[in-house]
């Protein structure tokens, strides 16, 4: 492992229908991957917490990762994630305990740091940020899924080095 994992990730909902949608943009080792995905009948948070599960799921052992989203929702818990493996650590939220407890799984062993962002125009995070809205639409017009962004799309992001 060739230095930390910089991952990408943004939420974008919309309260009036309950649904939501991720998407999150990783570099690792010079190699550049994607996912999106969105629900129905979801919090803002919740949404928020569902796209950083599938971004740190496939963590290797030890890696350390730095995570930039424009997200609030996730931004509100970088205490959180700076006590993780600290000898006393920061309380989390009392919702959501599913996706916390898949989030804490995938970062034992590793180091994350959060970092809160706006999306500037043409950035990784914007990148992130328009896929998070196209998800969010696909979520409310045909339900739950998850994909990974195709390649091609992935090779046109700038400023990802």
């Amino acid at each position: 492992m060739n230095g930390p994992i910089k991952i990408w990730l943004c939420a974008a909902y919309q309260p009036v229908y309950r649904c939501g949608g991720w998407a999150s943009v990783r570099l690792a080792d010079g190699q550049r991957s994607g996912l999106a995905g969105g629900e129905r009948n979801v919090t803002a948070s919740r949404i928020a917490l569902a796209g950083l599960v599938a971004a740190l799921s496939d963590l290797p052992a030890g890696a350390a990762a730095e995570v930039q989203t424009a997200s609030l929702e996730l931004a509100q818990f970088a205490d959180v994630f700076a006590s993780l493996g600290a000898p006393t650590q920061a309380a989390g939220p009392e919702e959501d305990l599913d996706l916390w407890a898949r989030t804490l799984a995938a970062t034992a062993g590793r180091r994350l740091t959060l970092v809160h962002r706006p999306a500037a125009t043409a950035t990784p995070l914007a990148f992130a940020t328009a896929w998070a809205e196209l998800a969010r639409d696909k979520a409310k017009a045909t339900g739950a899924f998850t994909a990974a962004i195709p390649k091609p799309n992935l090779a046109k992001v700038h400023g990802m080095g």
